[in-house]
């Protein structure tokens, strides 16, 4: 069965699109943000008619340029049309009053990875916001949750809102783009003209379990390369706030963790010493990297690598925020003065006097199970299980698929 995404069926089906006739349309896009041939949205929207007078940029930018985190994108004439193309990225995360002024409905096409912590769905709440305000309409055309339904965290706590926390949500969230578009409306109290374009055939426990096979995978931001890592993403993301490497500056990052002055056997060991039920529906294969950049570059790297692929996956089983929590928790325990935390001197994602890792995970209380020698993996279930009944809960009427 093939799976259409929102902007296959926005193409398909004149009378979809009959309602932006005679509006300015503004695109909300990124490299990911494709066709089922692989023609880009803007292109495809343009040969279709759809008079395309803005398009928006996430973070790592409309084309994906740039590699690391913090790293702004500027605002240009697009070379082939020759209509502006705003970075929410860059001198504002917010659109400008300016720009919002250019366009009488957004279309927002965002892959998603799925995350909390991954920006497009922060930018997707800045985008209603401003909507709400300037009288603007805001369609999500709806793509998939590569990493599915479940869900899993804690929710973010109050005072912990940041650009890589938009509300309290958990770290896995379990919705598309248009499901979770849905979710903001209804927690911020947003008035806003709201439709999401769905998708015809998505099936998320379905083969693939949230990607469809017979799609292409393209990279959404350039670390997001293949699907084994927005399934680890969860996890692995948490990384960007330890002095470990989290394999930026390789071809596999955001699937593994490591560094110099760590035995990864001795990890591996440690974790199914103290959680193996934590580690189910994955495979931890012990490996050395050298990263080209980023940190450790150039040094030898004892790491561990994630697989939540091949016969070793198991979807309802594989918890990847649980999976780094032990990765940590081990080296805790193996090196009881290791370094993990990076300091209050790396300001993650415009943070001010916070540890990033506090910032990652929306509260300390994760940072505080780790740091607790006394403290056992029931200890972290007690806090992350009744937060992920309460969102399941919570978003059981925002389901579309």
């Amino acid at each position: 069965m093939t799976t259409l995404f929102g902007i296959d069926r926005l193409l398909a089906d004149p009378a979809l699109r009959a309602p932006l006739q005679g509006k300015r349309v503004a695109l909300l896009a990124h490299p990911a943000s494709v066709t089922a041939d692989l023609t880009h949205s803007l292109d495809a929207l343009v040969a279709a008619g759809i008079d395309v007078t803005a398009v928006f940029g996430p973070q790592h930018g409309v084309r994906g340029d740039l590699q690391d985190n913090m790293m702004e994108s500027p605002d240009f004439t697009d070379p082939t049309y020759g209509m502006p193309v705003f970075s929410l990225y860059g001198e504002v995360r917010r659109p400008s009053g300016q720009s919002m002024h250019t366009f009488d409905v957004m279309l927002v096409d965002l892959q998603d990875l799925g995350c909390r912590i991954y920006t497009y769905v922060t930018t997707l709440l800045y985008i209603l916001e401003a909507a709400a305000e300037h009288g603007k309409a805001v369609w999500v055309l709806d793509r998939p949750n590569p990493a599915g339904r479940p869900v899993e965290g804690t929710l973010l706590r109050a005072g912990w809102e940041s650009f890589v926390g938009a509300g309290p949500m958990v770290m896995r969230h379990g919705l598309t783009m248009g499901e979770m578009g849905r979710w903001f409306i209804r927690h911020f109290g947003l008035d806003v003209d709201y439709r999401v374009i769905e998708m015809d055939g998505w099936q998320p426990e379905g083969p693939g379990f949230g990607w469809p096979a017979e799609r292409v995978w393209i990279n959404p931001s350039p670390n997001a390369a293949n699907v084994n890592m927005a399934r680890a993403y969860a996890g692995t993301v948490m990384v960007e706030g330890a002095t470990l490497s989290e394999g930026r500056g390789t071809t596999r990052p955001l699937e593994l963790f490591g560094a110099p002055d760590i035995d990864a056997k001795a990890v591996i060991a440690e974790m199914y010493r103290l959680a193996p039920e934590w580690l189910a529906g994955c495979k931890l294969r012990d490996i050395w990297f050298q990263p080209t950049f980023h940190k450790h570059a150039g040094a030898l790297n004892s790491g561990v690598h994630i697989h939540a692929e091949g016969s070793w996956y198991d979807h309802a089983s594989f918890r990847p925020w649980r999976v780094q929590a032990l990765g940590f928790k081990a080296i805790r325990a193996l090196y009881p003065d290791y370094p993990i935390w990076r300091g209050t001197d790396f300001k993650y994602e415009y943070t001010n006097d916070v540890l990033a890792i506090d910032v990652i995970n929306g509260s300390p209380l994760l940072r505080g199970w780790i740091d607790d020698a006394g403290a056992a993996p029931g200890d972290l279930d007690a806090l992350a299980l009744p937060d992920e009944a309460a969102w399941r809960e919570e978003i059981a009427d925002l389901l579309i698929y």
